[in-house]
């Protein structure tokens, strides 16, 4: 499609949940990678999430979830993303997600998941690999 520029990732803070250092560290770690990062900060909701990503034209949206509200905020968001055309948006995330809930989550399209211990160049690869790649224009 000729798009050009590094990758636009809105890494966000859904919810009720007020520990936001991970999701700092991560939008940093993406920051110094060479891709822009808008970073939401705290208790947004997922329309705030999909706005901010569909006007910010970002290629994909990192979420931290620790609340274990992942079920209900990971698929309104997907669900938004498809009602406002916009499922191109690629979706992944962290934080205490319980094994047996991230299958279901990928089935409902989110891309990957990533659990405590996960490190912030494995984030940052699977980012660069599996996100469009940036033009050299």
């Amino acid at each position: 499609m000729g798009v050009t520029g590094p990758i636009r990732v809105v890494v966000a803070k859904p919810g009720l949940d007020g520990h936001d250092r991970g999701a700092k560290v991560i939008a940093r770690a993406l920051r110094d990678a060479g891709m822009e990062v808008i970073y939401t900060g705290l208790h947004q909701t997922p329309e705030q999430i999909v706005d901010t990503a569909i006007q910010e034209d970002a290629d994909a949206i990192g979420m931290s979830i620790l609340s274990g509200a992942h079920n209900t905020l990971f698929v309104k968001v997907m669900d938004l993303l498809k009602e406002r055309d916009a499922a191109d948006i690629k979706v992944f995330g962290g934080g205490i997600i319980p094994e047996d809930d991230i299958a279901p989550l990928k089935e409902k399209g989110v891309a990957e998941l990533f659990t405590p211990g996960a490190t912030t160049t494995e984030i940052v690869d699977w980012v660069r690999a599996n996100v469009r790649q940036p033009s050299d224009a």
